[in-house]
């Protein structure tokens, strides 16, 4: 009877360690080669060349027209960027950082006597209710399920380009 017992507990810890976090999603399609982002249409694009493989609506920062300049002026920068890392453990869910501030972000803020800000993602949806669309502090959102299959198709050093 021992052993019978010792086989179900084997049984089902080895179908459970097959399950893993579904967050976590498995994508074996083209190679996503460029990330855009048009701010002005609240859509984020996934593109293999010239193909559009994805297509997003997005949330930005609450302030969203014009280039992020500051810290906390709640805009989303524009120009091209790089994905630098995945975050697995974001408080967005999952987050994919993009490499804002670049030297001309930082020397334009520090000859104002500002900070440039930092810290910019795109990443899940909201924590919390939200009133407004556009509520990051500058980062680019989207759902949590939107965000699964964005962060298992995208690569740290893939290029970002955030458009007015």
């Amino acid at each position: 009877m021992r052993i019978f017992g010792w086989l179900a507990i084997l049984v089902a810890v080895i179908g459970l360690s097959g399950c893993g976090d579904p967050k976590f999603r498995k994508y074996r399609g083209p190679e996503v080669t460029q990330i855009q982002v048009h701010k002005a249409d609240r859509r984020m694009y996934l593109l293999h060349h010239d193909k559009v493989l994805k297509a997003y609506d997005i949330a930005l920062g609450f302030a969203p027209e014009g280039h992020k300049q500051f810290e906390g002026d709640g805009k989303t920068p524009e120009g091209a960027y790089t994905i630098s890392h995945k975050n697995p453990n974001s408080k967005f869910h999952l987050s994919l950082r993009i490499d804002y501030p670049n030297a001309n972000d930082i020397a334009f803020a520090e000859a104002q006597g500002k900070k440039p800000g930092g810290d910019i993602f795109i990443h899940g949806g909201p924590t919390r209710p939200v009133s407004r669309r556009d509520w990051t502090e500058g980062c680019v959102a989207l759902t949590d399920r939107e965000m699964e299959v964005v962060y298992s198709m995208v690569k740290p050093g893939t290029p970002i380009y955030i458009l007015p």
